[in-house]
């Protein structure tokens, strides 16, 4: 008797992971997402769904927050460290101030800024909520301190870009890449209440380094215009977390639910501009594709205003 051949969506996966291990798909590369798998594959949406499904369980893929399923990083094998240089187990020492907010990183980083709480973040510890009052007075110093330390992760490239504009398309891309690993931390920031955040504050600085000639009122409208232009775009990833906890389902999964709705919307041609949308490649529209396209055309208006400027002091 011949073995039964493996069911549809066993043998996508295994197709998707030959991709991932031939080098055709890297580390962070978006994988085919469940529409793009109906079409190839000719499946059902809900074997696209399981396929995706089963990728995530496997740890061959995760979701990123407005971007979508890439390809994951493959586990680091633990370095080997001598026995006199072995590291204390989190059981060995007490609490400290850098391991509470330590954890609370992790909580936001997973579960989003609203999961975190004192009682959530001594939970980590085996702890009550009262030991980590030793370390950080509330909920809102401990914020403040989880900002700060993930603004300690930005390190500019050395050497600096030289020219105004690639110096502040740097520090935007330094931002948005740190966005991307904190999601919660753009929702934190405010541009109308500023927290004293020395690390965050000399990023900015860094950024607005190479524009020469600027009156400092117009140096910092400049700077916080960029600021909110990365600050507001990069809010979604934390929606897209959240919405993800809320719903159980991946940015794919839930436009593959709402999609017989929106072709029924579209198909009524009030809406020409969506309707061509809907009929180039898909995923055409993203949060990477409104940043990509946002701030070059941020710097261009930038570009113009320079210009002026230089124009008016010769």
């Amino acid at each position: 008797m011949e073995p039964s051949a493996p069911p549809p969506y066993r043998r996508i996966v295994a197709e998707i992971r030959r991709r991932i291990d031939a080098g055709e798909l890297a580390p962070g590369d978006r994988v085919p997402s469940t529409r793009r798998i109906t079409k190839e594959w000719g499946v059902a949406m809900a074997t696209a769904t399981k396929v995706l499904t089963t990728l995530r369980q496997e740890g061959v893929v995760r979701a990123v927050p407005g971007v979508g399923t890439v390809v994951a990083e493959p586990p680091r094998a633990p370095r080997a460290e001598p026995p006199h240089e072995r590291r204390p187990r989190e059981t060995d020492t007490g609490l400290s101030r850098e391991r509470v907010v330590r954890a609370a990183v992790k909580v936001a980083d997973a579960e989003g800024l609203r999961a975190v709480s004192m009682r959530r973040v001594a939970a980590e510890f085996g702890a009550s909520s009262m030991a980590l009052y030793r370390h950080v007075a509330g909920k809102d110093e401990l914020v403040m301190l989880m900002a700060d330390a993930a603004f300690a992760e930005v390190e500019p490239p050395d050497p600096a870009p030289e020219g105004w504009r690639e110096r502040m398309e740097a520090g935007a891309r330094l931002q948005w890449a740190l966005y991307q690993r904190h999601p919660w931390l753009a929702q934190y920031l405010s541009i109308t209440r500023p927290q004293p955040m020395p690390r965050a504050m000399a990023l900015i600085e860094w950024t607005m380094g190479r524009v020469a000639g600027m009156d400092p009122v117009t140096l910092i409208h400049m700077a916080m215009t960029l600021l909110g232009f990365v600050l507001s775009t990069a809010a979604g990833l934390e929606d897209e977390l959240e919405a993800q906890q809320d719903t159980g389902m991946d940015q794919d999964q839930w436009m593959a639910a709402m999609e017989p709705a929106f072709e029924g919307i579209l198909s009524s041609g009030t809406y020409p501009m969506y309707a061509g949308v809907n009929g180039t490649e898909e995923d055409v529209v993203n949060l990477e594709s409104l940043f990509e396209f946002g701030l070059a055309r941020l710097l261009d208006g930038m570009e113009v205003l320079v210009t002026r400027m230089a124009s008016g002091r010769a």
